[in-house]
């Protein structure tokens, strides 16, 4: 989707669209695009999706519509976002929808993302909630410690023992200089805080995970990750 859509959604010149944080760059462009101003909120800690309560507490008077971004397979709380629309009198806008998926493809990639759950030391597994789907487009991780030094470094020394990773948002969109000007800030508040989205940035991490992966890969990644995560200290939630 582009801004074709949120032009046919009726986003224009003067309005105010609620965009996550994480993983919102490319729709706050957009939106900036058509004249309008992105107003950043928090993600869900467990989904990095848009937070249902931090987005409908941005809606103003301005605001023409909330877009939600699907992550890493793992779909936003499309309901708990529309029901926030309806009290704020928004319209609830996916940014894209979910990527379809070979079936036997979608299959192999849960079972690997299951087999990794219950091996993985070390790092924060995804949580898949009760009712809930997740195609693992991508395995993404959190190296808890002090912040982004730790995952940096736990991404290095994968590459070492021969595993690639990514970071798949080094910054959250409302850090970017890019978007200073979109930022609300107040004499009482000169940072706009998002502390979820904040965290997510500096912890995240996405492991290998692909239907073609083999069990001998998958236990690279896990013998790697595991040889790693001793020497980290598990955040106390």
């Amino acid at each position: 989707m582009g801004t074709t859509q949120l032009t046919a959604a009726g986003i224009g010149a003067g309005d105010e669209v609620v965009v996550p944080s994480f993983g919102g760059a490319d729709v706050a462009r957009a939106v900036q695009e058509l004249g309008a101003r992105p107003v950043f909120a928090d993600i869900d800690a467990h989904t990095y999706c848009l937070d249902p309560s931090s987005a409908e507490g941005a809606v103003t008077a301005r605001t023409a519509a909330i877009v939600p971004v699907h992550l890493f397979g793992q779909a936003a709380d499309m309901a708990a976002l529309r029901a926030a629309g309806e009290r704020r009198g928004v319209p609830v806008v996916e940014w894209e929808p979910l990527p379809r998926t070979d079936a036997i493809d979608a299959v192999r990639r849960r079972q690997y993302a299951t087999y990794l759950g219950r091996r993985l030391r070390g790092v924060v597994v995804p949580e898949v909630g009760d009712g809930a789907e997740h195609a693992f487009s991508a395995y993404a991780v959190r190296v808890p410690g002090n912040g982004r030094p730790d995952r940096d470094a736990f991404r290095r020394a994968l590459r070492l023992r021969g595993v690639e990773s990514d970071v798949p948002v080094r910054v959250p969109a409302h850090r970017l200089p890019e978007f200073a000007q979109d930022v609300q800030r107040t004499e009482w508040c000169p940072s706009l805080r998002l502390p979820e989205a904040e965290r997510a940035a500096d912890e995240c991490l996405t492991l290998p995970l692909s239907a073609a992966m083999t069990k001998k890969d998958l236990q690279r990644v896990v013998s790697a990750c595991n040889a790693l995560g001793g020497l980290l200290r598990e955040r106390v939630s």
